[in-house]
């Protein structure tokens, strides 16, 4: 009898087990040691050994993700990618040294800026491999919705008169350094101290393709206090400043089918206070509207719905004036901004706070750690009402997820 008691314990764990598994179809890769892993249902695979990596990007398929094989002083940069399908990293040329690649968005080709050479690599029996020079003198880029082109900025220069304007460009993939591809797109004249910037930087596109956000950042001492949030129209024809906000790409997101722009705003580089959550509908013919209460800090976001706004939000601390910088213990919260309602989704114990929320499908996960540590667990719930549960183990900080690719 209590043998198959026992046996009926394990075929129920079994089951429970596998529910679980089959209700968590989310794929990752993450750091941990300094290493790449790969997370697919349940499976962990290390992908690297003795390296120092970060930065990891999937390709818009999924087979490939490219990563930076750096080094703790932060001297080395070089680009590896891992192709899932031969299971193995490789370098796209003999070397590659860059801080700044991404992906076309429908295509496995990789862009990159090398001592500010933009270049694509080219394609060699289904891998990317070998590259192409696109332009001289860029600051920041990102791909168009097509794959076809490059959005590019170039950094303004400092004349006797003074700092000139921003100038951004329109370049083909196919551009090779050709001067006659590469159109002026858009010019940013920048007023001190309304629109102050040297930079344009963290380009991303609408879920139309209509419009592009990005920040205008100023010299870096004050880069660390005020950035200014724009928006430009797809054409190069509407520009608008769309409020103050620190320096940081993920502290401003689209909505998932709709022009509104997320952001926290405010100036001052401590998290201390004066950081909320707003929306802006954009063009921000209306006025905007802040979505945290008074007392209060959010400090980072992302979108769950088109109704829904996930925030990371804790007390202020407004008493706080020198000495180390306070830990801002955060929790995660549902904003509707439709209907104004918010409620707290996580409890953190004592000491632990909840940062990074990333939403997969219907998925919520999150990254959370004690104050004290660098290395954290990342959570997931299967709805906004389901029970969390961890779903990675003592890494270095927060995944990033496969999410299949739209077109606009």
């Amino acid at each position: 009898m209590g043998i198959r008691i026992l046996i009926l314990l394990t075929l129920l764990c079994f089951h429970v087990s596998s529910i679980a598994n089959a209700e968590t179809p989310l794929t990752a890769v993450f750091i941990r040691d300094h290493q790449l892993w790969l997370k697919e249902g349940s499976q962990e695979i290390q992908l690297t050994k003795d390296r120092y990596i970060y930065s990891p990007k999937w390709s818009y398929d999924g087979r490939f993700i490219g990563y930076i094989d750096g080094d703790e002083k932060g001297e080395k940069s070089d680009l590896f990618i891992y192709d899932r399908k031969e299971k193995d990293s490789y370098q796209p040329y003999v070397r590659v040294v860059t801080s700044d690649f991404k992906w076309s968005p429908n295509k496995n080709q990789l862009a990159y800026t090398e001592q500010g050479i933009l270049n694509v690599t080219n394609i060699q029996n289904g891998r990317p491999q070998g590259f192409e020079n696109v332009s001289l003198g860029v600051s920041a880029f990102e791909w168009f919705p097509n794959g076809k082109e490059f959005i590019v900025s170039s950094q303004s220069n400092l004349l006797p008169t003074g700092w000139s304007p921003i100038p951004l460009y329109k370049i083909p993939v196919d551009a090779n350094l050709a001067k006659d591809k590469i159109k002026p797109f858009f010019t940013i004249q920048t007023i001190v101290p309304d629109l102050f910037g040297i930079d344009a930087d963290y380009f991303k596109w609408s879920s139309d393709g209509k419009w592009v956000s990005f920040l205008v950042v100023p010299t870096a001492s004050w880069s660390m206090d005020s950035n200014t949030l724009s928006v430009l129209s797809s054409q190069g024809k509407y520009f608008q400043a769309v409020g103050k906000m620190l320096g940081f790409k993920d502290w401003f997101k689209w909505a998932p089918f709709a022009n509104e722009l997320a952001y926290i705003s405010g100036e001052g580089r401590f998290f201390v206070e004066n950081k909320h959550m707003t929306i802006a509908e954009i063009p921000t013919i209306k006025q905007q509207k802040e979505y945290t209460p008074k007392g209060f800090v959010d400090l980072d976001l992302e979108w769950y719905s088109k109704d829904l706004v996930i925030v990371a939000r804790a007390k202020e601390n407004k008493e706080w004036k020198v000495g180390p910088v306070p830990t801002m213990f955060t929790a995660l919260y549902a904003i509707n901004i439709r209907t104004g309602e918010q409620k707290q989704i996580t409890s953190p114990g004592e000491n632990e706070l909840d940062e990074d929320p990333q939403v997969v499908g219907p998925y919520l996960t999150w990254f959370r750690k004690k104050a004290e540590q660098t290395k954290g667990d990342v959570l997931v719930k299967n709805t906004l009402t389901g029970q969390e549960y961890i779903w990675l183990k003592n890494v270095d900080y927060a995944p990033t997820f496969f999410t299949p690719k739209q077109s606009p």
